[in-house]
């Protein structure tokens, strides 16, 4: 008989943080009792802890692969998407037909619009899960089940400098250049002296080599972006990443029209469905796919779409245990357009702990983690904070 899986679990991770995400809590920003914040400059929530959910699928032989995906906010309805949903479709399948898998459980809900969201956050750790699985059963790392390694090292950007003050961000950026990293993003929403002198003062103390992006985060028309990234471009702007809402593509295109850096978008979107409107419009130049919304057979998807298309490839970092950032990894290194991947330092060192495996970003560059599969778990420490659904 040939191997099926025998079984699905999922459960959820928290990890405490000293500061949330972003950084510590500006004026008018505070924490309800459910722990989720509001950031002003973007209208987002989040938590005050990292979170996670993680899905674990077994095999009759008793293989185990290990899924992950967002768990920021509400994670409960994630967990019950694939309790009550999702792993009984899966169970009883041949863990090698991961894309028919994925295909067949996309079209379960499709006719009622569950095209995003929960149900395909849900959809993408079960489809990791079944990759490293997969990869697991055959004794060979995911990349070699994707066509093939391109990359041997991944070029990473530091994304972030969550520090309260502009001098303290400076600081911050000129250690890592000092690690050896050369590209950095910054967040628009915790610029709190305006975008345009956080890039001329990050400029002045990076020098005139170093990439530096900003991350607009959705919270503009498109006249606005226009405006604030064409006085951002006499300091040498990288790119500018979600200029506009993420419903806007008119928006986008106009932006992307407009001005003379490269406008990136992406990290929200699922499926390469949302990337077709964009590229039909030549909306974005570079494409983020973010592995913890689209498991990796969407992610490649995407991936060869927008190389078909002669787009950049830059993936959003995934902010979890760290299971979805080894698969952003294998999938960008089947990639041949994939540029840099983002580096959320932030979560990325505190949250090491949490896997075995020797993933790592140094010196301005990911390396692969070794292995079948993923070629990472969960450590014990990360197995002993587990909660399972109930």
């Amino acid at each position: 008989m040939s191997e099926r899986v025998a079984r699905v679990e999922v459960f959820s991770l928290t990890v405490p943080r000293d500061t949330p995400y972003l950084g510590a809590l500006r004026p008018g920003e505070t924490v309800n009792e459910k722990g989720y914040l509001v950031r002003r400059g973007n209208r987002t929530v989040y938590p005050t802890v990292d979170r996670s959910v993680l899905v674990r699928v077994e095999s009759t032989s008793g293989a185990v692969g290990w899924g992950e995906t967002y768990g920021i906010v509400a994670p409960g309805a994630t967990m019950a998407i694939v309790d009550d949903l999702l792993g009984p479709f899966v169970v009883g399948r041949d863990p090698h037909d991961v894309a028919v898998i994925h295909d067949d459980l996309y079209d379960l809900m499709r006719v009622r619009g569950y095209t995003g969201g929960f149900y395909l956050d849900a959809l993408a750790a079960v489809d990791i899960a079944l990759w490293d699985l997969a990869g697991r059963l055959c004794g060979l790392p995911v990349v070699k089940l994707l066509g093939g390694q391109r990359h041997h090292a991944v070029p990473a950007y530091v994304s972030g400098l969550p520090k309260p003050t502009l001098a303290e961000r400076q600081a911050m950026a000129v250690e890592w250049q000092g690690r050896g990293f050369h590209r950095f993003k910054f967040a628009a929403p915790v610029a709190d002296d305006g975008v345009v002198a956080e890039i001329a003062a990050l400029r002045e103390a990076l020098g005139p080599d170093a990439g530096i992006a900003c991350d607009m985060h959705w919270a503009h028309t498109a006249e606005q972006a226009i405006a604030l990234i064409h006085a951002m471009e006499p300091h040498g702007l990288w790119f500018a990443e979600a200029p506009v809402r993420p419903e806007d593509v008119d928006g986008l295109a106009r932006v992307a029209d407009r001005v003379s850096t490269t406008v990136a978008a992406g990290e929200e979107w699922r499926t390469v469905f949302d990337l077709l409107p964009r590229v039909a419009r030549r909306a974005c130049g570079i494409v983020q796919p973010e592995m913890g919304h689209t498991g990796i057979t969407e992610f490649m998807r995407m991936g060869q779409y927008a190389t078909a298309h002669h787009l950049r490839i830059m993936p959003h970092a995934t902010i979890g245990a760290g299971i979805f950032m080894a698969a952003s990894l294998q999938a960008s290194a089947a990639l041949a357009a994939v540029e840099c991947h983002e580096y959320q330092h932030s979560v990325f060192e505190p949250n090491r702990r949490l896997l075995d495996g020797d993933m790592d970003c140094r010196d301005g560059a990911y390396s692969l983690p070794t292995g079948a599969g993923l070629g990472v778990a969960p450590s014990g420490e990360a197995l002993s904070l587990l909660q399972p659904f109930r």
